[in-house]
């Protein structure tokens, strides 16, 4: 599959199967995430895997959006080890953990893996109920598995504006 076609299977998948994704295929999206440009390469990314029922049961307690998954990956990043911008205005870290994140999500639609961007939740309260460290904080919550029966993209997938509307040459 080209990566236009990569890109438009991927969806966010609201329903899981119980089924486990295998280590072959979670080591497949860590190293797509450990590949991921970050600003200096600095690399300031942590990927937490949650699988064991307790780890999962915190992540319930912070989002209703697991939607069933049996594996959650929370992708984070050091607040201190980040490249900040000429004017001290901005720093890298949520655009580093933001491409590695992406690139997680990308590789496991390409190993048959699908997925969801959850950020429905608060990055503090998750933080302290995972017990990470002060110096991280959490972007996004990535939840990879297999599609439910019946599981598909929601009605409006597909809709995207044209580049007309997206995209201005100066």
């Amino acid at each position: 599959m080209d990566f236009i076609e990569l890109a438009k299977a991927r969806y966010s998948c609201k329903r899981y199967s119980t089924k486990q994704i295998s280590k072959s295929e979670l080591d497949t999206i860590l190293e797509a995430g450990r590949l991921a440009p970050t600003a200096k390469n600095l690399q300031e990314q942590h990927i937490y895997v949650l699988q064991s029922r307790d780890a999962l049961a915190k992540v319930d307690r912070n989002t209703p959006c697991r939607y069933g998954a049996p594996t959650v990956l929370v992708v984070a990043f050091n607040v201190n080890d980040v490249y900040t911008y000429p004017g001290g205005k901005r720093n890298s870290g949520v655009e580093d953990a933001t491409i590695v994140a992406t690139h997680m999500l990308l590789a496991a639609q390409s190993v048959g893996v699908d997925s969801c961007w959850v950020n429905c939740f608060d990055p503090d309260s998750l933080a302290a109920d995972l017990k990470l460290p002060k110096d991280e904080a959490i972007l996004m919550i990535l939840d990879p598995g297999y599609a439910a029966e019946g599981a598909g993209p929601l009605a409006n997938h597909g809709s995207r504006k044209p580049l007309s509307e997206t995209v201005t040459y100066l």
